[in-house]
């Protein structure tokens, strides 16, 4: 009997696929890379054109050992890492490591994990493509210089555990830019000032706003300016001067790419990016729906809007039989891609679209459930007819003064109907179309309002997602880690949604601008990512690309290493809890997993303990201090002191104040949307957590009964 090989990089992956191919097929996962550049040593020799010196990563010894001994008795050895670059490098050391001839056809690729999609790429393998391999090799070259020779001084001139990145050093930069142009920003005074108007007595009221006096943009830049219009629109006559009345369309868009996705699911899910990608990755690998397993979405990173012609034709089939011909487009829906995209996948789509967001429900956990409603919606979407708005403006001019009135009702739904709530952003603003030359009767001077210009808002993980991208910096793959390394590494904060630069971060980014001015600015970086598509195409070698980076930066880092002063190392902070061993009060310091308190008296006293966050609320059932903790990924709970003892635990806000009702302790939740709700812990009490805002946020609200079942002890 005739044994293959398949190897794929997930294990995950590698059980749902082995479903699909049957008892001649062995399927296994290689667990990511075997291969990389050492971790202890430079492993790439400058002098023989950037040579690279791989050697197999420690631990995966028997793996490797194990996949040897496969491939020897394998008939046919088929490859089907991730279809990337980043896949394609893979099983190019798959190859090395296994004896694998990389001019054989031994490459398979599928975008989604589904049997037709698999069975169909075992039908037709292909080699390994080397540009895409030497592109990796490229970037992975590129990355080892710059922190091989750059992160050991940034350790020296600044501290220890110190990165920096082409991409990381960007995103930073973009942060601080941002942060420093908020410090700066000094907000303008301007008022407004509306009218409400109808046709006579007894037809409907709409509201008009001033913008023109004298034929100019009206700015009133203070109160006195105000009330001067107020005065003179109070005895002004309102006659219609214009009466516009036309459709409005606004057409669907595109599927998700990758960015778009992470983009969207920080907004509308409040998922970060690395959470995003953890989740469409377990549904791009597969998910066990009953008796079977199969991949529910295409591949997750693509910066592609294409969808695949049989695709397309399922969608529009279930449009047509589930909402109705009308809500179908009249010709499919194509969709440019950006300008810099590879394009090399499909969008990010359902591998199925009969399989429902309400069908699938059952075998998805809550996060999993969420995104994929989230990508099933916007590609059913993407195929749907425009949503029509019938639009009405009207220019009503008052003596000097002209205010405009504009409505708009939507008529058609069209794509908008695949949502079951409309946004604030579709509901209906009804304004009446009144003809030319007709008098109108001011039925109220609505008060002058004084306003102040906004400053930009910082930037949220899905904005910097949107900056980065705009400015091609980095590749859809590159954009979650990169927010992760620019976290963990203390250059910026997340508070809430809101990324912050910290004092770190401004001291490294200015010296990284003064000493690597062109390393880390947005042009040399987007550059750089096109570079690397074009080793990717056969268009450029990589080592000339290699070579034509290495000469300028090495004389900046020697610049850098003569000229750069250290910076003075911080004088510990002092915090007011003295220690126990020696009476000292100890200081705060950061290691790699945060700030902690340590004795001053170091090393002839080691003591060092955790920093305490008391809220100042008792425990309603032990008495002791309730304090705030953190989960392992670093999301914010309220426990007691006392834990084990004392068990007491809730994701949201103790507060101390009674309930009016029972008398039990109020917690404070914070919606999505930032606004705050006072609830008893009591779940018998009527002044509870309404169930609906509950089963919106399932994890918090399971940790909440935890609360409320303790509190009830009380």
């Amino acid at each position: 009997m005739t044994m293959n090989l398949v190897i794929v990089e997930s294990p995950t992956k590698s059980k749902t696929i082995e479903k699909f191919l049957g008892k001649n097929y062995k399927v296994k996962a290689s667990m990511g890379h075997l291969r990389d550049l050492p971790k202890s040593t430079f492993g790439v020799d400058v002098e023989h054109d950037f040579e690279p010196k791989y050697i197999n990563i420690r631990g995966k010894g028997e793996l490797i050992k194990e996949l040897k001994t496969l491939a020897k008795k394998a008939d046919k050895v088929y490859l089907a890492t991730d279809p990337d670059r980043e896949g394609e490098a893979i099983s190019w050391h798959l190859a090395h490591i296994l004896d694998l001839d990389e001019q054989q056809n031994c490459r398979i690729e599928f975008h989604e994990i589904t049997g037709a999609a698999v069975k169909d790429a075992i039908k037709h393998p292909r080699t390994i493509d080397m540009d895409m391999v030497n592109a990796q090799q490229a970037r992975r070259i590129l990355d080892r210089i710059v922190g091989y020779e750059l992160s050991p001084l940034l350790w020296r001139k600044v501290r220890k555990g110190l990165s920096a990145g082409r991409v990381q050093s960007v995103a930073v930069i973009i942060v601080a830019d941002r942060d420093r142009e908020l410090a700066a920003f000094v907000p303008e005074e301007y008022w407004t000032l509306n009218a409400k108007l109808r046709e006579n007595a007894k037809a409907p009221i709409f509201e008009a706003e001033t913008v023109k006096y004298k034929g100019k943009k009206l700015v009133l830049r203070n109160a006195e300016q105000a009330h001067a219009a107020e005065a003179d629109l109070a005895k002004a006559h309102y006659i219609v001067s214009k009466a516009e009345r036309k459709e409005r369309k606004r057409h669907p868009v595109p599927p998700f790419t990758t960015s778009n996705l992470q983009q969207e699911a920080n907004k509308k899910l409040n998922f970060s990016a690395k959470k995003t990608m953890m989740v469409a990755q377990q549904l791009y690998e597969g998910v066990s729906l009953g008796k079977a397993a199969v991949g529910l979405i295409t591949y997750m990173r693509t910066d592609s809007v294409r969808l695949a012609d049989v695709a397309i034709e399922e969608i529009r089939g279930y449009i047509k039989n589930n909402l109705g011909s009308e809500f179908c487009s009249p010709r499919p829906n194509h969709y440019s891609a950006k300008k810099n995209a590879q394009d090399a996948h499909e969008a990010i789509r359902p591998t199925s679209v009969l399989r429902t967001p309400e069908e699938v429900a059952k075998y998805l956990t809550v996060d999993q459930l969420k995104l994929y409603t989230l990508i099933w919606k916007r590609a059913v979407a993407s195929q749907m007819s425009d949503a029509v708005y019938d639009m009405t403006t009207l220019l009503i001019e008052a003596g000097d003064y002209q205010l405009r009135a504009t409505g708009s009702v939507l008529r058609f739904p069209g794509f908008l109907a695949i949502n079951s709530k409309l946004s604030e952003e579709e509901k209906d603003k009804t304004v009446p179309y009144i003809e030319e030359g007709k008098q109108l009767v001011l039925h109220k001077l609505l008060p002058a309002e004084q306003h102040f210009t906004e400053p930009p808002a910082h930037f949220t993980e899905a904005t910097l997602i949107k900056e980065l991208e705009e400015k091609g910096i980095g590749r859809p793959s590159t954009y979650a880690p990169t927010i992760v390394t620019i976290i963990s590494r203390g250059y910026v904060v997340k508070e809430g949604k809101k990324l912050l630069i910290t004092e770190l971060g401004n001291q490294t980014t200015d010296m990284l601008t003064e000493y690597f001015d062109k390393l880390i600015s947005i042009h040399f970086s987007a550059e750089m990512e096109s570079d690397l598509d074009l080793i990717a195409e056969e268009k450029a070698n990589w080592v000339q690309v290699l070579h034509k980076f290495y000469g300028p930066f090495m004389e900046d880092v020697r610049r850098f290493e003569e000229e750069c002063p250290a910076l003075p190392p911080a004088p510990p902070e002092v915090s007011d809890v003295q220690c126990e061993k020696c009476g000292a009060m100890m200081v705060i310091k950061e290691g790699r997993f945060g700030k902690f308190l340590a004795c001053p008296n170091f090393p002839n006293c080691r003591n060092a303990k955790p920093i305490v966050k008391k809220i100042g609320v008792p425990c309603p059932l032990c008495g002791g201090e309730i304090i705030e903790r953190k989960t392992k990924t670093g999301k914010i709970f309220y426990g007691c002191e006392k834990y084990p003892e004392c068990e007491f635990t809730t994701w949201d806000l103790p507060l101390d104040e009674s309930c009016p009702q029972c008398g039990h302790m109020l917690l404070e939740h914070t919606e999505r949307n930032g606004r705050k709700r006072k609830y008893c812990s009591n779940p018998e009490c009527t002044n509870t957590r309404p169930v609906r805002a509950a089963a919106k946020e399932a994890a918090p609200a399971k940790a909440t009964t935890r609360a409320r079942k303790t509190t009830k002890k009380q």
